[in-house]
């Protein structure tokens, strides 16, 4: 097959997290077994326009909002030339909107969560923020229900298949995604002092405020604990979070060597996102015997076995998700039981399956 990815972010964006990781996952996989892919996604300072990686074609075009979404239109209406049997239609917060304009191409979506909490923790100036929450909001289950309640669509929980569902989308594939793991993992132990640790892209919707004032919490009872972070965010932004609390530790984007090692030796992964499709930072945690302190939401339920390899707060609340953590004695077997449950559950995470499984549902399509 000739297939066409829309995508948001791509390959090399400075700001590309796990959905992006998937994306590339699935579109080299595909590429392996004889198909031909070509990913059409949003430019960047420095990028190039065009480029071939891993045998996959990249245009880039537009930024990462609104401008990739109306490049990809004229592109494909005014200057491609090539002839596509699936187009793979990706959400972040709003699609490409393919089925208007793509004719009678099969088309596929793609998603991991809807944007409903998310819309209201945009991160564009006031009064742009409230106007794009409102209508984003408002807006985003009519755009299903009027252009894709027709379209298959591949997702990553049962969350976001429910959602979809209410929604009007009954066609709904879910396949978990696989993690990304080094051929030998640190074996490196726990810290004496209590270490926190947060990983994901330093984002309001992320909850990287609430595990700031997690730590805080933790801290005044606690004065030896650590917070680790690591993770990409806007400069101005984060800016504000050092100021708001100088004694986190602000990494930012490391290599896998220094992320694994950090994971390894802290005792809990904080991760208080308000919404989720999937938690691929979770599965990296446990993976090395960290388990996760989180808000019981979609997605981070479906990665998170509450009890097992981590403890989800019933209430979104720092003080709840900070008393988690200071009765829970690191010390323990219980502690310990669940680091070993964490590690076990990981490896049901396997990206030969997954893209074996994607492959399977494409070309049924």
């Amino acid at each position: 097959m000739n297939i066409l990815i829309l995508s948001w972010r791509g390959s090399g964006h400075p700001l590309a997290g796990g959905a992006e990781q998937v994306t590339w996952e699935y579109a080299k996989g595909w590429t392996k077994v004889g198909h031909k892919v070509t990913l059409f996604t949003s430019a960047y300072d420095g990028s190039d326009a065009y480029q071939i990686k891993d045998n996959i074609e990249i245009y880039r075009q537009g930024d990462q909002f609104f401008g990739v979404k109306l490049a990809a239109i004229y592109w494909y209406l005014f200057k491609n030339k090539n002839k596509y049997d699936l187009i793979v239609d990706e959400f972040h917060g709003l699609p490409f909107f393919s089925p208007i304009w793509a004719g009678n191409t099969k088309k596929l979506g793609f998603i991991h969560e809807i944007a409903q909490k998310v819309w209201d923790l945009n991160p564009w100036p006031f009064p742009l923020n409230k106007v794009a929450a409102f209508f984003g909001k408002f807006g985003e289950p009519w755009i299903f229900r009027l252009f894709y309640s027709q379209i298959p669509f591949l997702t990553v929980s049962e969350s976001t298949k429910s959602d979809l569902d209410n929604w009007g989308i009954k066609k709904v594939e879910i396949i978990k995604n696989g993690v990304l793991l080094p051929t030998t993992l640190p074996k490196i132990q726990k810290n004496k002092k209590l270490t926190l640790v947060y990983l994901s892209a330093i984002a309001k919707d992320k909850g990287i405020e609430d595990a700031l004032e997690v730590f805080k919490k933790v801290k005044n009872v606690i004065p030896d604990a650590q917070f680790f972070i690591m993770g990409k965010g806007y400069p101005e932004y984060l800016e504000f979070l050092k100021r708001i609390c100088p004694e986190a530790k602000f990494l930012g984007f490391v290599d896998d060597e220094t992320k694994f090692k950090i994971l390894s030796q802290s005792h809990f992964l904080i991760f208080p996102s308000v919404y989720e499709g999937w938690g691929l930072v979770v599965i990296e945690a446990a993976a090395v015997g960290t388990p996760t302190i989180a808000y019981n939401v979609a997605g981070v339920k479906d990665s998170v076995l509450d009890g097992r390899t981590g403890i989800l707060a019933p209430a979104m609340d720092t003080q709840v998700l900070a008393e988690l953590i200071l009765s829970t004695d690191f010390r323990s077997q219980k502690y310990q039981k669940m680091s070993d449950d964490a590690i076990s559950y990981s490896k049901k995470f396997d990206w030969s399956q997954s893209i074996k499984k994607s492959l399977k549902y494409i070309e049924s399509l």
